[in-house]
């Protein structure tokens, strides 16, 4: 049972860690270790079970911008293996990716099964051995060699390559506490907001294409896809503001207000204006039925019932005050929320082995030689869109080079 490299962590960082530890240094005797009974999970469901691979960003630079936790530690190791890397890796293993409007990229099938097939037919081709239900309990080393203990066996390894990804439960990290290595607290990123009052639940369905919200008393902002929905709010808008806000959220409990501007981010004074404006040239006009923005007309008669505004009124006759309540509704929504719903079936966490622990110009351990991580095991995560997968691909390509190159 001694290994040339166990690797701890049946998921995509774990998987490509592997592959590409064979790829560089043929012939090496690798083990996957998995606790659970399933491999490859987070690929299978993410993007709606299309698995949104990476995104369309090959600047280091720019690319790093996308991760509220990482991003200085990103910036250098992106310069190593970025997007373009990626895309190129899995096109030669005959799996082509497509960019939709977006910047997400997933394979032309649409399946993430493709992703799957192609991991495990490079996991058999390099005779890796995967070991499932086989939950790590310690992790020491003695002399040159590590002894991982599983509740059946232990194995023997030359290195160890850690990433058993995010978990919510913090006990889950302890083995790895146990090393010595400082482990934050893993609480969510990524999630929906709950609307505690379900005043906009019936107009469930409707989007938004460029919305800015906003948490109030904070600088905490995005814009984006707006989508309602029975529970309260999602989209790209509130998934991406949930990563950079989660430490703040999770202080507060997810109780909070967010203020919707249904239009994007625009100027109080200049929109006033515009509303001025489109009220003299359309004077005849009725509000309620003519949306304006290209706001969906529900949504444009829930804002206009908000302001108070008759269904026969037209804008000549439109007093002040309502145009002002108007203005508000269109700009400054308010939700009050409370609480939070994961989104879709993946679970990121903010959280998990500090990188200060790491090298990460080779992602070894600074404290004991050849213990390398990768994936969002680490203080790691990324907005939504592809950009955790892409931290996963990096992180283990460069420990994979020096685990064949050391």
């Amino acid at each position: 049972m001694k290994f040339d490299l166990v690797v701890i962590g049946g998921g995509a960082a774990g998987f490509f860690g592997a592959i590409q530890a064979a790829e560089q240094k043929p012939g090496l005797k690798i083990l996957i270790l998995e606790k659970t009974t399933k491999l490859l999970t987070k690929v299978k469901v993410s993007g709606g079970g299309r698995c949104n691979v990476t995104h369309d960003c090959i600047n280091p630079f720019e690319l790093a911008r996308h991760y509220p936790r990482g991003e200085k530690a990103l910036k250098n190791l992106f310069k190593s293996f970025h997007a373009g890397n990626t895309v190129a890796w899995f096109e030669g293993k005959g799996v082509s990716l497509k960019v939709e409007d977006d910047g997400r990229m997933f394979p032309d099938t649409d399946s993430s099964q493709t992703i799957i097939d192609c991991f495990m037919r490079e996991v058999q081709r390099h005779k890796i051995r995967i070991e499932m239900e086989a939950a790590v309990l310690s992790l020491r080393k003695e002399e040159e060699e590590f002894l991982i203990t599983t509740d059946t066996e232990t194995y023997h390894a030359a290195k160890v390559l850690i990433a058993t990804g995010g978990s919510p439960n913090a006990g889950a990290y302890q083995w790895i506490a146990d090393t010595g290595h400082a482990v934050l607290k893993p609480i969510p990123s990524l999630f929906t907001f709950n609307e505690a009052e379900k005043n906009f639940s019936d107009l469930m369905g409707i989007a938004v294409p460029n919305a800015e919200v906003k948490i109030t008393g904070t600088k905490f902002s995005q814009q984006g896809p707006l989508l309602i929905t029975h529970w309260g709010l999602s989209g790209p808008a509130v998934i991406k503001l949930s990563a950079w806000a989660a430490e703040y959220l999770h202080g507060i409990h997810y109780t909070f207000q967010v203020l919707v501007s249904w239009i994007g981010a625009v100027k109080e004074a200049d929109f006033m204006a515009g509303l001025q404006e489109h009220k003299a040239q359309k004077g005849k006009q009725k509000i309620v039925t003519n949306p304006l923005f290209g706001l969906p007309q529900r949504l444009w008669e829930r804002l206009c019932s908000l302001a108070e505004i008759d269904a026969q009124k037209i804008w000549a006759d439109l007093p002040q005050k309502n145009m002002n309540k108007l203005m508000e509704f269109l700009i400054r929504c308010p939700f009050q929320i409370k609480g939070k719903t994961t989104f879709k079936e993946e679970f990121v966490t903010c959280g998990g082995v500090d990188v200060k622990t790491i090298d990460l110009d080779t992602m070894q351990s600074k404290t004991i030689k050849n213990l390398f991580f990768a994936g969002e095991v680490l203080n790691i995560d990324g907005e939504t869109g592809g950009f955790n997968f892409q931290a996963a691909w990096t992180t283990a390509y460069v420990a994979a080079k020096t685990i064949a190159t050391s």
